[in-house]
């Protein structure tokens, strides 16, 4: 029995895992969603942190989205952490934001981007399928759009620290049909960490259109890291 932690993203909560969870738990994990506070890289990871604290033994630390910035910065030595595994996931290097690699891969979801003068951001609702969802039923879609999470723009901002992945033994899955973080941006990424790369042809939102695969991946590390 492994101790997984699923990170969520941008505009959404713990609930994004729903579908990943009773996989993981039919393989014998324990798993713990972190409910991230999306005001700031920094909160979200303090947040990570405190569940991993609470953990005494190897831990598979998953990432989906903007989970995958927060995942990247959360280790420090010593840690419990035995492997990352990003899910269509940003992986930023050392000074780089989530938001640079949306620029440097010519991203177009910030026209989707429905910002405030709090600083806050959502995902317009009539544009949530097209962008981040297209192959989830309408009707649980729709319900995506309407309980998104709002999120800080600075969680995009703010620059990555060390990567943990440059210590802690990592895997990859890249969404192929991905509207919001383009699919060779994830190639990229998890070529430049050197992971375990795998795909699946999904939208942005694989942890719900293909649950079983990504609960595989996650497995895989959680057995190979045992």
């Amino acid at each position: 029995m492994t101790d997984v932690v699923l990170v969520h993203g941008l505009w959404s909560d713990g609930s994004s895992w729903s579908e990943v969870i009773p996989f993981l738990h039919d393989a014998g994990h324990r798993v713990t969603a972190v409910q991230l506070l999306l005001t700031s890289l920094a909160d979200d990871v303090a947040a990570t942190r405190r569940v991993l604290e609470r953990m005494s033994g190897p831990v598979v630390l998953a990432g989906w989205s903007y989970g995958g910035t927060v995942i990247t910065n959360v280790v420090v030595e010593p840690s419990n952490v035995a492997a990352l595994v990003y899910v269509a996931a940003f992986a930023p290097d050392k000074g780089e934001s989530s938001f640079q690699i949306l620029q440097n891969f010519g991203a177009t979801v910030g026209e989707a981007v429905q910002p405030d003068e709090d600083g806050l951001c959502r995902l317009d609702p009539d544009r949530y399928r097209e962008v981040f969802a297209a192959d989830v039923p309408v009707v649980r879609t729709n319900v995506l759009a309407a309980v998104q999470k709002p999120s800080a723009l600075t969680c995009l901002e703010n620059p990555s620290g060390e990567p943990a992945w440059r210590s802690v033994r990592s895997w990859y899955q890249v969404a192929e049909e991905d509207q919001a973080l383009p699919p060779v941006a994830q190639r990229f990424m998890a070529e430049r960490m050197g992971a375990v790369t795998t795909s699946v042809p999904s939208s942005h939102a694989s942890t719900l259109s293909h649950a079983e695969e990504v609960a595989d991946l996650i497995t895989s590390a959680a057995v190979s890291t045992a």
